[in-house]
Protein backbone atom coordinates (compact mmCIF):
# COMPACT_ATOMS: atom_id res chain seq x y z
CA UNK A 1 0.00 0.00 0.00
CA UNK A 2 1.05 3.56 -0.59
CA UNK A 3 1.75 5.35 2.68
CA UNK A 4 0.89 8.98 3.22
CA UNK A 5 3.76 10.78 4.92
CA UNK A 6 2.06 12.96 7.50
CA UNK A 7 -1.17 13.45 9.36
CA UNK A 8 -1.82 16.46 7.16
CA UNK A 9 -1.51 14.30 4.04
CA UNK A 10 -3.91 11.77 5.57
CA UNK A 11 -6.36 14.58 6.20
CA UNK A 12 -6.21 15.75 2.57
CA UNK A 13 -6.60 12.20 1.33
CA UNK A 14 -9.67 11.72 3.50
CA UNK A 15 -11.16 14.98 2.25
CA UNK A 16 -10.49 14.03 -1.37
CA UNK A 17 -12.04 10.62 -0.84
CA UNK A 18 -15.14 12.10 0.77
CA UNK A 19 -15.46 14.51 -2.15
CA UNK A 20 -15.25 11.62 -4.64
CA UNK A 21 -17.80 9.56 -2.73
CA UNK A 22 -20.32 12.39 -2.60
CA UNK A 23 -19.80 13.22 -6.28
CA UNK A 24 -20.13 9.58 -7.32
CA UNK A 25 -23.47 9.21 -5.57
CA UNK A 26 -24.81 12.40 -7.18
CA UNK A 27 -23.53 11.22 -10.56
CA UNK A 28 -25.16 7.84 -10.08
CA UNK A 29 -28.48 9.44 -9.25
CA UNK A 30 -28.31 11.58 -12.39
CA UNK A 31 -27.34 8.61 -14.57
CA UNK A 32 -30.28 6.62 -13.20
CA UNK A 33 -32.63 9.40 -14.33
CA UNK A 34 -31.65 8.51 -17.93
CA UNK A 35 -31.40 4.74 -17.41
CA UNK A 36 -33.97 2.71 -19.33
CA UNK A 37 -35.37 5.82 -21.01
CA UNK A 38 -33.70 5.51 -24.42
CA UNK A 39 -31.31 8.48 -24.14
CA UNK A 40 -30.00 10.02 -27.33
CA UNK A 41 -26.95 8.03 -28.41
CA UNK A 42 -24.24 8.28 -31.05
CA UNK A 43 -20.80 6.88 -31.74
CA UNK A 44 -17.46 8.57 -31.23
CA UNK A 45 -15.02 9.26 -34.05
CA UNK A 46 -13.84 5.65 -34.28
CA UNK A 47 -17.47 4.53 -34.79
CA UNK A 48 -16.95 1.82 -32.20
CA UNK A 49 -17.52 3.44 -28.80
CA UNK A 50 -21.06 4.59 -28.00
CA UNK A 51 -21.73 7.75 -26.02
CA UNK A 52 -25.05 9.12 -24.86
CA UNK A 53 -26.55 12.30 -23.54
CA UNK A 54 -26.39 10.64 -20.12
CA UNK A 55 -22.58 10.37 -20.33
CA UNK A 56 -22.29 14.07 -21.12
CA UNK A 57 -24.75 15.15 -18.44
CA UNK A 58 -22.92 13.13 -15.79
CA UNK A 59 -19.58 14.48 -17.01
CA UNK A 60 -20.83 18.04 -16.57
CA UNK A 61 -22.13 17.34 -13.09
CA UNK A 62 -18.82 15.79 -12.06
CA UNK A 63 -16.84 18.67 -13.50
CA UNK A 64 -19.00 21.13 -11.56
CA UNK A 65 -18.73 19.16 -8.33
CA UNK A 66 -15.06 18.21 -8.45
CA UNK A 67 -13.44 21.12 -10.27
CA UNK A 68 -15.61 23.51 -8.33
CA UNK A 69 -14.25 22.10 -5.07
CA UNK A 70 -10.63 21.75 -6.23
CA UNK A 71 -10.01 24.28 -9.03
CA UNK A 72 -6.25 23.76 -8.75
CA UNK A 73 -6.53 20.07 -9.68
CA UNK A 74 -6.12 18.93 -13.27
CA UNK A 75 -8.93 17.22 -15.18
CA UNK A 76 -8.95 14.13 -17.38
CA UNK A 77 -12.30 12.65 -18.35
CA UNK A 78 -13.32 10.29 -21.11
CA UNK A 79 -16.02 12.76 -22.14
CA UNK A 80 -14.06 16.04 -21.99
CA UNK A 81 -11.56 17.25 -24.61
CA UNK A 82 -8.06 16.89 -23.17
CA UNK A 83 -6.18 20.19 -23.19
CA UNK A 84 -3.06 18.75 -21.44
CA UNK A 85 -3.00 21.51 -18.82
CA UNK A 86 -3.41 18.65 -16.34
CA UNK A 87 0.22 17.69 -16.93
CA UNK A 88 1.36 20.75 -14.98
CA UNK A 89 -0.89 20.10 -11.97
CA UNK A 90 0.21 18.49 -8.71
CA UNK A 91 -3.02 16.49 -8.53
CA UNK A 92 -5.47 15.52 -11.25
CA UNK A 93 -9.00 14.15 -11.27
CA UNK A 94 -9.34 11.15 -13.60
CA UNK A 95 -12.98 10.45 -14.40
CA UNK A 96 -15.18 8.05 -16.32
CA UNK A 97 -18.74 9.38 -16.01
CA UNK A 98 -20.27 6.06 -17.06
CA UNK A 99 -17.87 3.14 -17.36
CA UNK A 100 -19.69 0.48 -19.33
CA UNK A 101 -21.86 2.66 -21.55
CA UNK A 102 -22.86 -0.39 -23.61
CA UNK A 103 -24.19 -2.06 -20.46
CA UNK A 104 -25.96 1.17 -19.46
CA UNK A 105 -27.70 1.49 -22.84
CA UNK A 106 -28.61 -2.21 -22.93
CA UNK A 107 -30.25 -2.13 -19.49
CA UNK A 108 -27.47 -3.96 -17.68
CA UNK A 109 -26.73 -3.36 -14.02
CA UNK A 110 -22.91 -3.48 -13.90
CA UNK A 111 -22.08 0.00 -15.27
CA UNK A 112 -20.25 2.31 -12.89
CA UNK A 113 -19.09 5.83 -12.13
CA UNK A 114 -15.29 5.76 -11.77
CA UNK A 115 -13.43 8.64 -10.09
CA UNK A 116 -9.82 9.05 -8.94
CA UNK A 117 -7.32 11.63 -7.77
CA UNK A 118 -3.81 11.04 -9.11
CA UNK A 119 -0.55 12.53 -7.83
CA UNK A 120 2.91 11.82 -9.27
CA UNK A 121 1.45 9.24 -11.61
CA UNK A 122 -0.36 7.13 -9.03
CA UNK A 123 -3.89 7.23 -7.61
CA UNK A 124 -4.23 8.54 -4.05
CA UNK A 125 -8.02 8.38 -3.75
CA UNK A 126 -10.49 6.38 -5.80
CA UNK A 127 -14.17 5.46 -5.96
CA UNK A 128 -16.05 3.04 -8.19
CA UNK A 129 -19.82 3.32 -7.71
CA UNK A 130 -22.30 0.86 -9.22
CA UNK A 131 -25.68 2.59 -8.85
CA UNK A 132 -27.90 -0.31 -9.95
CA UNK A 133 -26.27 -2.64 -7.41
CA UNK A 134 -25.89 0.13 -4.81
CA UNK A 135 -22.22 -0.72 -4.30
CA UNK A 136 -19.69 1.98 -3.52
CA UNK A 137 -16.08 0.80 -3.55
CA UNK A 138 -13.66 3.34 -2.10
CA UNK A 139 -9.98 3.61 -1.20
CA UNK A 140 -7.35 6.15 -0.28
CA UNK A 141 -3.59 5.60 -0.23
CA UNK A 142 -2.59 3.86 2.98
CA UNK A 143 -6.17 3.49 4.16
CA UNK A 144 -7.38 0.16 2.77
CA UNK A 145 -10.41 -0.48 0.57
CA UNK A 146 -14.06 -0.50 1.58
CA UNK A 147 -17.34 -1.60 0.03
CA UNK A 148 -20.26 0.39 1.43
CA UNK A 149 -18.07 1.26 4.40
CA UNK A 150 -16.86 -2.27 5.21
CA UNK A 151 -13.22 -3.31 4.67
CA UNK A 152 -12.63 -5.71 1.79
CA UNK A 153 -9.62 -7.72 0.66
CA UNK A 154 -8.44 -9.66 -2.37
CA UNK A 155 -8.65 -13.43 -2.26
CA UNK A 156 -6.03 -15.56 -0.55
CA UNK A 157 -5.70 -18.01 -3.43
CA UNK A 158 -2.09 -19.04 -4.08
CA UNK A 159 -2.30 -20.87 -7.42
CA UNK A 160 -4.05 -20.84 -10.79
CA UNK A 161 -5.84 -24.18 -10.32
CA UNK A 162 -9.42 -23.37 -9.42
CA UNK A 163 -8.94 -19.59 -9.67
CA UNK A 164 -11.93 -17.60 -10.87
CA UNK A 165 -11.29 -15.25 -13.78
CA UNK A 166 -13.20 -12.21 -15.02
CA UNK A 167 -12.29 -10.88 -18.44
CA UNK A 168 -13.35 -10.73 -22.09
CA UNK A 169 -15.22 -13.81 -23.32
CA UNK A 170 -12.41 -14.60 -25.77
CA UNK A 171 -10.06 -15.04 -22.80
CA UNK A 172 -12.38 -16.64 -20.26
CA UNK A 173 -13.58 -19.25 -22.78
CA UNK A 174 -10.14 -19.98 -24.26
CA UNK A 175 -9.34 -23.70 -24.15
CA UNK A 176 -5.82 -23.12 -22.83
CA UNK A 177 -7.16 -20.93 -20.04
CA UNK A 178 -9.69 -23.57 -19.09
CA UNK A 179 -7.01 -26.30 -19.30
CA UNK A 180 -4.81 -24.30 -16.90
CA UNK A 181 -7.54 -24.58 -14.28
CA UNK A 182 -9.26 -21.21 -14.44
CA UNK A 183 -12.99 -20.97 -13.86
CA UNK A 184 -14.82 -18.27 -15.81
CA UNK A 185 -17.34 -15.84 -14.32
CA UNK A 186 -20.01 -13.54 -15.72
CA UNK A 187 -18.95 -11.16 -18.49
CA UNK A 188 -18.84 -7.64 -17.10
CA UNK A 189 -19.02 -4.68 -19.48
CA UNK A 190 -17.51 -2.24 -16.99
CA UNK A 191 -13.76 -2.74 -16.66
CA UNK A 192 -13.71 -0.68 -13.47
CA UNK A 193 -16.30 -3.01 -11.92
CA UNK A 194 -14.43 -6.08 -13.14
CA UNK A 195 -11.38 -4.90 -11.20
CA UNK A 196 -13.40 -3.75 -8.19
CA UNK A 197 -14.73 -7.25 -7.60
CA UNK A 198 -11.14 -8.52 -7.59
CA UNK A 199 -10.51 -6.04 -4.76
CA UNK A 200 -13.55 -7.47 -2.98
CA UNK A 201 -12.27 -11.05 -3.32
CA UNK A 202 -15.35 -12.11 -5.29
CA UNK A 203 -13.13 -13.28 -8.13
CA UNK A 204 -9.45 -14.12 -7.95
CA UNK A 205 -8.22 -12.57 -11.21
CA UNK A 206 -9.30 -9.79 -13.55
CA UNK A 207 -7.84 -9.42 -17.04
CA UNK A 208 -8.04 -6.86 -19.84
CA UNK A 209 -6.63 -6.76 -23.34
CA UNK A 210 -4.50 -3.82 -24.43
CA UNK A 211 -6.34 -0.56 -25.03
CA UNK A 212 -7.90 0.66 -21.76
CA UNK A 213 -7.34 4.27 -20.76
CA UNK A 214 -6.53 6.08 -17.52
CA UNK A 215 -10.22 6.71 -16.79
CA UNK A 216 -11.02 2.98 -17.00
CA UNK A 217 -8.31 2.04 -14.53
CA UNK A 218 -7.06 4.66 -12.08
CA UNK A 219 -9.75 4.32 -9.41
CA UNK A 220 -9.97 0.54 -9.61
CA UNK A 221 -6.16 0.25 -9.52
CA UNK A 222 -6.14 1.85 -6.07
CA UNK A 223 -9.01 -0.37 -4.91
CA UNK A 224 -7.04 -3.49 -5.80
CA UNK A 225 -3.79 -2.18 -4.33
CA UNK A 226 -5.30 -1.12 -1.03
CA UNK A 227 -7.17 -4.45 -0.77
CA UNK A 228 -3.83 -6.25 -0.88
CA UNK A 229 -3.47 -7.06 -4.58
CA UNK A 230 -1.85 -5.55 -7.66
CA UNK A 231 -2.85 -4.30 -11.09
CA UNK A 232 0.12 -4.70 -13.44
CA UNK A 233 1.11 -4.74 -17.06
CA UNK A 234 2.58 -7.87 -18.62
CA UNK A 235 6.05 -7.02 -17.32
CA UNK A 236 4.76 -6.91 -13.77
CA UNK A 237 5.03 -3.12 -13.52
CA UNK A 238 2.56 -0.81 -11.83
CA UNK A 239 0.70 1.55 -14.12
CA UNK A 240 1.52 5.27 -14.38
CA UNK A 241 -1.29 7.75 -14.90
CA UNK A 242 -1.72 11.34 -16.06
CA UNK A 243 0.87 11.17 -18.82
CA UNK A 244 0.62 12.64 -22.31
CA UNK A 245 -0.70 9.34 -23.67
CA UNK A 246 -3.48 7.81 -21.62
CA UNK A 247 -3.63 4.29 -23.12
CA UNK A 248 -2.37 1.11 -21.45
CA UNK A 249 -1.36 -2.38 -22.56
CA UNK A 250 -2.86 -5.72 -21.48
CA UNK A 251 -3.37 -5.94 -17.74
CA UNK A 252 -3.78 -8.37 -14.86
CA UNK A 253 -5.35 -7.71 -11.45
CA UNK A 254 -4.83 -10.35 -8.79
CA UNK A 255 -3.43 -11.11 -5.36
CA UNK A 256 0.32 -10.64 -5.45
CA UNK A 257 0.97 -14.40 -5.25
CA UNK A 258 -1.01 -14.96 -8.45
CA UNK A 259 0.49 -12.27 -10.67
CA UNK A 260 3.40 -14.35 -12.01
CA UNK A 261 1.49 -17.62 -12.62
CA UNK A 262 -1.37 -15.71 -14.25
CA UNK A 263 1.05 -13.85 -16.53
CA UNK A 264 2.50 -17.17 -17.61
CA UNK A 265 -0.91 -18.39 -18.80
CA UNK A 266 -2.58 -15.20 -20.07
CA UNK A 267 0.35 -13.10 -21.26
CA UNK A 268 0.14 -13.55 -25.00
CA UNK A 269 -3.66 -13.51 -25.05
CA UNK A 270 -4.02 -10.07 -23.50
CA UNK A 271 -1.01 -8.44 -25.11
CA UNK A 272 -3.07 -6.79 -27.85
Amino acid sequence: MLEADTGNNHSWLDLDLRLLEDAARKAGELALSYFGRDPETWFKGNNRSPVSEADLAVDKLLADELRGARPEYGWLSEETADDKSRLGCVRTFIVDPIDGTRAFLAGGDEWTVSLAVVEQGRPTAGVVFCPRRNELFAARAGGGTTLNGEKIYVSQRQGVEGATLSGPHSIVANKDVIAAGFSGTEILRSLAYRLAIVAAGRVDVGAARGGPSDWDLAAADLLVQEAGGRLTDLSGRNLVYNRTKTGHPGLIAAPDALIEPVRAVLGEMIRS
